[in-house]
């Protein structure tokens, strides 16, 4: 059975790092898994509020999570700093799914891969609404 490669990280164009805390490790020593979920978050929020300037607390749209995934390799550990890397795979006119990445900054691992999509909803209707042009630009910058 062949071992499917892992994507080249050169192939996420935009990376935040998230520092690890010491809550967030297990009785085992290590990350939860529950927290990988937490990093992805935070890096599919960290670009929507630095490159498309998104306010989620005035925001006429904003994206609600309709799933996430997620596949381990590696163990983190605290005091582990982690670059979250990302890139979208998929675009339709209310959803957005994400490919996020987790490195080791320590040794470069690929500690995780994670999937996560957004549907974009209106504020005051809460019903999936278009994904705005200017978020689009941003998003297919993203794109692969």
């Amino acid at each position: 059975m062949t071992e499917k490669k892992h994507p080249d990280r050169e192939n996420f164009p935009f990376f935040v790092d998230i520092p690890t805390r010491w809550m967030d490790s297990d009785v085992y020593g290590h990350v939860n898994n529950v927290e990988y979920y937490s990093y992805i978050d935070t890096a599919v929020n960290m670009h929507l509020v630095k490159k498309i300037m998104l306010d989620p607390n005035t925001a006429p749209v904003f994206g609600v999570v309709a799933e996430t995934g997620c596949k381990f390799f590696r163990e983190i550990r605290h005091p582990d700093i982690i670059n979250a890397s990302i890139r979208v795979t998929k675009m339709g006119n209310s959803s957005v799914t994400y490919q996020v990445a987790l490195y080791r900054r320590s040794d470069e691992c690929l500690a995780a891969l994670g999937h996560f999509v957004h549907v974009y909803v209106d504020r005051k209707t809460r019903k999936p609404s278009r994904i705005p042009n200017a978020f689009r630009k941003e998003l297919n910058k993203l794109l692969t």
